[in-house]
């Protein structure tokens, strides 16, 4: 039987960050404070009153945007509690539980069961989509190449490559980066598509804003609890983007976003926008700033919630997302027509930076 909830640890002395070009690693040496302990970690248990206590006290002590998003953790407690039963089935329990976390209005919070996943999606739902796999089917056609995460061709009758990546959860290799660019070699310029991607490994954030990178940047910083207090943090530790030592394209570039970019797609945009030759180029991003971690309530359910948060170079948080250079909606005359706006608005931008 697992013990009622894992241990989290977090940084009471000193942190060192590593978020390089092909990794992200933290080394935490530890003195003090280690979080989420469990009076009685052998013990499982159903109990609805000993669930929610375990979950509000996780997230009262580790959440780390409480301040930030102006929630009262107190007053959600005293709301919720009376709405507990000690007859109340595991679906119930999971529906309040999960109804408790949304009050966080944070997507990467989730509550997690062997029959649902709690979730919080109103971050994009209530956004236009500003997107469309049969419109970038026009565009892409059926001979584009693949390198592993990557889709990518030259757009017919211009010189613009179009690089579409759906996921940053999907491996993208340095070898495959090195192939793209090198079939770019007589573009002008780039579109590099991250809308829909919903993000994944900061790695391949980090590996792909590397190739166009001039010289060393503090793209951003990281804060850690430190204490159970709201705001127990950590002082800001930089985060550094250097420039890759493969090939690099340091012609112009524009990254198309929707509200659907979220967390490490948040991160590739944050750092992206910071590079001279970048337009970014749509709809603000989803935002998803914070760094999740996890831990277990007494039944065996899962909790993954935001515990550090993550500024941008001038130490503002990216949670709420990143507004663009640009702001372009898709056009419903242009869908109409087979036609994706952000797309055809990049093309048009790149064609004029050629000739000035």
């Amino acid at each position: 039987m697992k013990p009622l909830c894992q241990k989290i640890y977090f940084v009471a002395g000193r942190l060192v960050l590593s978020l390089q070009r092909q990794w992200l690693a933290f080394v935490v040496l530890l003195s003090g404070y280690m979080a989420v302990s469990c009076e009685k970690a052998d013990v499982y248990t159903m109990n609805p009153r000993t669930n929610f206590e375990a979950l509000w006290t996780i997230i009262d002590e580790h959440y780390c945007y409480f301040d930030y998003k102006g929630v009262d953790w107190d007053e959600v407690h005293s709301r919720y509690s009376t709405l507990l039963s000690d007859t109340m089935d595991k679906y119930e329990l999971f529906d309040l539980l999960a109804n408790m976390l949304s009050e966080l209005k944070d997507g990467h919070t989730n509550l997690i069961s062997s029959f649902d996943i709690g979730r919080y999606w109103a971050w994009y739902e209530d956004y236009p989509a500003n997107f469309s796999y049969d419109i970038q089917k026009n565009y892409l056609g059926t001979n584009y190449l693949i390198g592993r995460g990557l889709k990518y061709i030259q757009l017919a009758g211009t010189k613009v490559g179009y690089v579409y990546y759906g996921s940053f959860s999907s491996a993208v290799g340095e070898d495959n980066l090195d192939e793209m660019f090198v079939h770019f070699k007589n573009c002008k310029g780039i579109i590099i598509d991250v809308r829909d991607n919903g993000g994944g490994s900061l790695t391949y954030s980090d590996r792909m804003a590397s190739r166009f990178a001039e010289e060393k940047i503090t793209a951003g910083y990281i804060l850690h609890k430190v204490g159970p207090g709201h705001n127990d943090f950590s002082e800001p530790y930089p985060i550094e983007l250097e420039p890759s030592s493969r090939v690099r394209w340091l012609r112009p570039v524009v990254v198309l976003t929707n509200r659907h970019s979220y967390s490490a797609t948040n991160d590739f945009v944050n750092k992206m926008r910071q590079l001279p030759y970048v337009t970014i180029l749509g709809d603000r991003t989803g935002g998803g700033g914070g760094l999740p971690f996890n831990s277990e309530l007494p039944n065996g359910w899962s909790v993954r919630f935001s515990a550090s948060p993550m500024l941008d170079a001038n130490k503002q948080h990216t949670e709420d997302g990143i507004e663009p250079d640009i702001k372009v909606d898709m056009a419903k005359s242009d869908a109409s027509k087979g036609k994706d706006t952000m797309i055809e608005t990049a093309i048009r931008l790149l064609e004029r930076s050629d000739q000035e």
